[in-house]
């Protein structure tokens, strides 16, 4: 199943699209001009030169790359983060090096990845109690402990 979204690319990079026919996410890119240097636990917003335009009842997650936190210790902050059907801004990524050493982010690399979803909306009916359960107020670990 697909839906349609509007886009806009303003870097010299591809859309963003799927690697593989099952993958869930599509690989947002750096939209810079040169390389940038992260030092140890140090963050930067980077851009990725796209604009979409979701349809409502949909959002858009950005979320790490798994090779990128492996192999180089790079992470995204704010994970997931939300991008709601109404927002129409840049799209940008929040990186952290969790690494001991420097990292370069390069023009065109691969940085995060986007996955498009449906959202539901709450409607809250306020009530004086809430039905017990089995776990009922255990949380934090709570299960599988004898």
């Amino acid at each position: 199943m697909s839906i349609p979204v509007k886009i806009i690319n303003q870097s010299n990079h591809p859309l963003p699209a799927y690697a593989t026919p099952d993958a869930a996410g599509m690989d947002l890119r750096a939209n810079i001009s040169s390389a940038i240097i992260l030092q140890p636990f140090e963050r930067q917003l980077i851009p990725t030169g796209i604009f979409i335009e979701l349809p409502p009842g949909y959002e858009a997650q950005v979320r790490p790359r798994s090779g990128l936190a492996l192999k180089q210790g790079i992470t995204c902050l704010n994970s997931p983060g939300t991008i709601d059907a109404d927002y129409r801004g840049e799209l940008k990524v929040i990186l952290i090096n969790l690494s001991n050493t420097e990292q370069q982010i390069h023009p065109g690399d691969r940085i995060a990845q986007m996955v498009v979803g449906t959202v539901e909306h709450v409607e809250w009916h306020t009530v004086s109690e809430l039905i017990e359960t089995v776990r009922n107020e255990g949380g934090f670990g709570h299960t599988g402990k004898v």
